[in-house]
């Protein structure tokens, strides 16, 4: 059974998209910790970051740097965070998170933003991309 990822991937379910490639696929989470907290996942579907092939691995930061670089021109930040949590969703993803302090990366505070608000992000921190 495919991942909620892979379905969002697919188009099956919607997502705020970022950017993409041949191999990854960036998108706003959902349930953010602050806003442009973005999820960067491979297309296909493996559990755990250190499972990944050296080569797709080494690809996949390339690809999370670029996303990363977007975010820091889209949204007022010091630092744009990385963490690999991997408990949520059985596919592997990385978090970019952009954050005035270390305080910021709490993962047991959501925040919640408008659809008009996620858009807003998307759109800004794609056309950076």
């Amino acid at each position: 059974m495919a991942t909620i990822f892979t379905r969002i991937i697919q188009g099956e379910i919607p997502c705020y998209k970022i950017a993409e490639n041949d191999s990854f696929f960036a998108f706003l989470d959902i349930n953010p910790i602050q806003g442009g907290h973005t999820l960067v996942v491979p297309k296909v579907e493996e559990d755990y970051i250190f499972r990944l092939d050296d080569k797709m691995l080494g690809d996949m930061m390339v690809f999370a740097k670029k996303v990363a670089l977007a975010i820091e021109k889209s949204v007022p930040c010091k630092r744009v965070a990385v963490a690999v949590l991997g408990l949520e969703v059985p596919h592997v993803h990385i978090h970019l998170i952009p954050i005035q302090n270390e305080g910021d990366l709490n993962f047991s505070k959501k925040k919640s933003y408008s659809p008009e608000e996620m858009k807003a992000f998307a759109e800004k921190i794609s056309a950076n991309f």
